[in-house]
């Protein structure tokens, strides 16, 4: 692989991958601590010094043997995930709901961000290609991250959002699921089942709302 090929994309995604990853984490602890439970202040986890939310083997190796294994095609991780105590939230069922949520939330507010920034940089003149890829690169993790943690399967937040909807029967079912829910997920990552049948249609739709919502703000600056 050409090594200069390598470190660009490095850099590129570097900076996006570390916001959308801290913000992301660090939201889950906000939301938890907001409705009752204090478990990730107490461990340190609500901040936004990204070192507290690397996981070396997820955030670090595994993309990184993925994308020399693949020259790049196919790159998965994750980082560590915030400790949630769902007993001490002072409605467990309903709460779960939202502290789930605040993570894609989290996503989604800086995918608008990083194109609202990519508009602001065309209107300023900017024409370091630098800059502005860095800004696509914010917007396809982030909305990479934002789809991804959708799908409806424990442990993922969309697992947890789907346990918080469901009535307690089958909800219970659901959360049967989690000790082997990364080892599921993993598999229809691999088989193509996530990626064309939720990830890549999730990401459009999302993209598309956010074009959308930002055109008078794109009308304005260009």
């Amino acid at each position: 692989m050409d090594l200069a090929l390598i470190v660009q994309t490095v850099a590129l995604y570097a900076i996006p991958v570390l916001f959308a990853i801290t913000l992301h984490e660090a939201a889950h602890g906000y939301a938890a601590k907001h409705y009752g439970d204090n478990t990730a202040e107490m461990m340190g986890r609500i901040t936004l010094n990204p070192v507290k939310h690397i996981d070396p083997l997820g955030t670090i190796a595994m993309p990184l043997l993925l994308y020399f294994a693949t020259s790049g095609a196919f790159l998965f991780g994750y980082a560590k995930p915030v400790p949630v105590n769902f007993g001490r939230l002072r409605n467990p069922k309903r709460d779960m709901i939202w502290v789930a949520l605040a993570g894609p939330g989290a996503n989604l507010v800086q995918a608008i961000g990083w194109t609202v920034l990519f508009y602001v940089l065309l209107a300023g003149g900017v024409e370091e290609e630098f800059f502005l890829k860095m800004c696509q690169a914010g917007l396809l993790v982030n909305l990479v991250m934002f789809a991804f943690n959708l799908f409806p399967l424990p442990p993922l937040d969309g697992g947890r959002i789907l346990v918080g909807l469901l009535p307690w029967k089958q909800a219970e079912l659901v959360s049967r699921v989690e000790p082997w829910g990364f080892f599921i997920v993993m598999a229809l990552v691999i088989s193509g089942v996530v990626g064309n049948l939720w990830l890549r249609p999730l990401m459009m739709l999302t993209g598309s709302a956010i074009e959308v919502l930002l055109t008078p703000i794109r009308l304005l600056l260009l």
